[in-house]
């Protein structure tokens, strides 16, 4: 009889008692769901609780990169399938992974494909769809970085196989809500391209904005996603115009001192 790999599904949160309910469904077949909270205030956490996941509290925020470290140190199983409150594992992606843990080889990194959800439309083009990311690997082969936002795996050059089935990614239901968390990830990148030793200048600014809103709109076929496209290339020229915005007042407080 072949030997099936053994999955810990881990995730972090913070006051996602709204999104938590859904996603812990999604994800109940998996041998162990590992939820790292960071200092909820809702009921996040004697949710997760009640729906079998095993809760843990780390309120010293370093950062999304570190993190999801710290969760995964309390993965026991011999996969970790990492994901996030806002998203859904659709049953043909479970499929998937329940092939790739009958077969799984230690030295390959999965890919998910995620379909994004804007203001009502889940997306399939202006570079939301399929918007790849490696969440499915060996628990003792593989780590997150250090980065405080837009963290990725350490893949260590492993070989990155992609998945078949979608990823629901529940990104944006209020618009205000996810302009706010723009925001503060451009606030967190800036930040840590600063300490990296970069700076910026007016040009840069300017040029990185408009490349951002023609690189949604055109050359990722955004017109294709309806007004939803128009809205996300604008909303992405935005974000990009606040991270190079707050890089450039940061590298001007740096030099003022």
């Amino acid at each position: 009889m072949s030997h099936r790999n053994s999955l810990s599904v881990v995730m972090i949160a913070k006051n996602e008692a709204e999104l938590l309910s859904e996603c812990l469904q999604s994800v109940a077949w998996a041998d162990e769901i590992i939820v790292l909270d960071s200092g909820s205030s809702d009921s996040s956490v004697a949710l997760a609780e009640s729906l079998g996941a095993k809760v843990f509290t780390h309120t010293d925020w370093q950062g999304f990169g570190k993190q999801r470290q710290k969760a995964q140190s309390y993965a026991t199983q011999d996969y970790v399938l990492m994901i996030d409150a806002d998203e859904r594992v659709t049953p043909e992606l479970r499929h998937s992974i329940e092939q790739v843990l009958a077969n799984a080889d230690d030295n390959v990194v999965y890919s998910l494909g995620r379909r994004n959800l804007f203001l009502g439309r889940f997306m399939r083009h202006s570079g939301w769809y399929p918007d790849r990311v490696n969440r499915l690997y060996a628990n003792q082969r593989y780590r997150y970085n250090d980065d405080l936002v837009h963290e990725s795996l350490n893949t260590g050059g492993a070989k990155v196989v992609p998945l078949q089935g979608d990823l629901l990614h529940l990104t944006c239901r209020d618009f205000f809500a996810f302009q706010r968390k723009q925001l503060h990830y451009a606030e967190q990148w800036a930040i840590q391209r600063h300490q990296a030793g970069k700076r910026c200048g007016y040009l840069s600014i300017l040029t990185h904005t408009l490349g951002a809103f023609c690189k949604t709109w055109l050359l990722r076929a955004g017109f294709l996603d309806g007004k939803q496209g128009l809205l996300l290339a604008v909303v992405n020229a935005q974000y990009t115009f606040n991270k190079y915005a707050a890089l450039w007042a940061l590298g001007r407080n740096y030099s003022e001192k």
